[in-house]
């Protein structure tokens, strides 16, 4: 049993992160080395098994990895097409496709270097790949904790329902993605209201250089277009970024009712790094992910982890680095 006890060490401070606060990505980072040393335990643990058991087990470790990257590189490239096709070439929408190419690339670099036996390629494309184990360990946690917290809904009454607004088409016209989040958002209303408490819900999106009038506003015409009522829609028309929402939808707030709670609503593949920065602006609240069209999750998600490793750029390049040192010294 002490093989288990790293593990359950990293579960308590996962929990206890947890209960802190939900909004960190600190606790994603726990979670994922509590699952790994858990893991390590099981398969050490495999020692004592049945000798059949092993051999099943060992052949499922080999297995496994090679048959998930082959799927892995298949989905990227073909979500990659998928989005260019539905969404078009901007560089936000290549992302999968890219991410496909490079796991390509860096399996045709490891079959160079045997093949030729090239002992500098080897140690390039061994660098290489403890970066990416790195890098690769980060979003499998960024995956695993924005999942379970996507899973966590609004319960006690709030003051606020923040909807962070996103472009427009033709500048003026409210898109799915953006319906999507008005819609959850008046799901939260909505279900408060029937307690007797109905909260203000606040649509929060500034004017962009390509549109015809503040994201913000547009978003109130859909609302009021589809039977909301007007009394209850305060307009934040001032922000550009994911973080300006947030502060300042928070002025609003806290000028309106400065102990109050709130429930930020985005998309679900944005609502983790919502989060994190709802934490950093002092925001009082959760978020609340609404639906994304399947095809656009993949690519999305890709942004959002890149948004937030390169939030942390001077540890995660640090640490990147080290990592490629310490691989070039040991292949030396």
């Amino acid at each position: 049993m002490i093989a288990y006890a790293p593990a359950a060490l990293f579960f308590v401070l996962f929990g206890l992160g947890v209960l802190r606060d939900r909004r960190q990505f600190s606790n994603a980072i726990l979670l994922g080395i509590a699952v790994s040393l858990l893991s390590l335990a099981v398969l050490a643990e495999l020692r004592r098994a049945p000798t059949l058991v092993v051999e099943i087990a060992m052949v499922a470790i080999f297995l496994l990895p090679t048959v998930g990257t082959v799927a892995l590189i298949w989905f990227l490239i073909a979500n990659g097409l998928t989005m260019i096709r539905k969404e078009g070439r901007r560089p936000a929408n290549l992302l999968s496709l890219l991410a496909g190419l490079g796991i390509v690339a860096v399996i045709l670099m490891l079959f160079v270097a045997l093949a030729l036996r090239s002992a500098r390629l080897g140690i390039v494309v061994g660098t290489l790949l403890l970066v990416i184990g790195y890098v690769s360990f980060l979003f499998t946690c960024f995956i695993g904790y924005a999942f379970l917290y996507g899973r966590h809904r609004p319960r006690q009454d709030v003051d606020f329902v923040v909807v962070l607004g996103s472009g427009l088409i033709g500048g003026e016209r409210v898109p799915p993605l953006l319906a999507s989040r008005l819609n959850r958002g008046r799901e939260v209303y909505e279900k408060q209201a029937a307690r007797g408490n109905p909260p203000v819900l606040i649509t929060s999106g500034g004017q962009g250089p390509d549109e015809k009038l503040p994201e913000s506003h547009a978003m109130a015409d859909y609302l009021v277009e589809h039977g909301f009522p007007a009394e209850h829609i305060e307009r934040e028309d001032r922000s550009r970024t994911t973080e300006e929402n947030l502060r300042f939808s928070k002025a609003i707030m806290e000028q309106a009712k400065p102990d109050y709670r709130c429930v930020v609503v985005t998309n679900n593949f944005h609502a983790f790094r919502a989060a994190l920065l709802a934490r950093e602006t002092g925001v009082n609240g959760h978020v609340f992910g609404s639906p994304t069209a399947r095809y656009y999750w993949p690519s999305a998600t890709i942004r959002e982890f890149a948004a937030i490793f390169l939030s942390h750029k001077l540890v995660n390049f640090g640490i990147c680095g080290l990592i490629a040192l310490c691989g070039l010294l040991g292949a030396l």
